[in-house]
Order: C-alpha cells, then structure tokens, then sequence
C-alpha cells in the first residue's frame, strides 16, 4: 500500500513541476531569441503569443495560468497512476 502512496505522491509532483520548467524554459529561451538580431521579431512573437496563452487560463494573469495548467497536468497524471494500477492490479507480493 506504502507503494502505491508513493508513487502516486511522485507522479503528482513531478507531473505538477515539468510543465512549469518546461515553460519557463520556453519563455525564457523565446526572451534571449528576442535579444538576438537576426530573429529577434521572431522571439518576441512567440514570447507574447505563449504569454497571451497563459493569460488565457490564468483568468488575466500569466502565472495562475501557470499553476492552472500545471496542476491539470498532475491531476491527469495522478488518474492515469491510480489508472493503471485498477487495470493491472495491485501486486499481491509488494512488500511495503
């Protein structure tokens, strides 16, 4: 039952940071891209249309968004754990 728990625990948190780094990192590459001068109309574009995105989820702001989306993604990585063990079973010889 113990690794069930745990499981369950690390997938929600895992689940719930990745989208938050993997936008940060996008909105913080598209910035330095803007920066640069050959494709710098290029980075600020993305960087305001990923921007007007988030505002999109986050009610007028940029990072409840953020968290809003975050937290979608590690509600549906949690169903999709307790998922897989309902289909699967729960192993009569896991040790806790």
């Amino acid at each position: 039952m113990f690794n069930l728990v745990r499981s369950l625990l690390l997938t929600l948190l895992l689940s719930f940071t990745l989208p938050i780094f993997l936008l940060v990192a996008l909105l913080t590459g598209l910035g330095i891209l803007g920066y640069l001068p050959w494709v710098d109309t290029l980075g600020q574009f993305g960087q305001s249309q990923l921007i007007q995105f988030l505002v999109i989820f986050g009610d007028g702001a940029m990072w409840p968004g953020l968290l809003i989306i975050a937290a979608t993604c590690s509600l549906v990585a949690g169903f999709f754990d307790l998922f897989n063990v309902w289909f699967y079973g729960f192993p009569d010889n896991a040790k806790s």
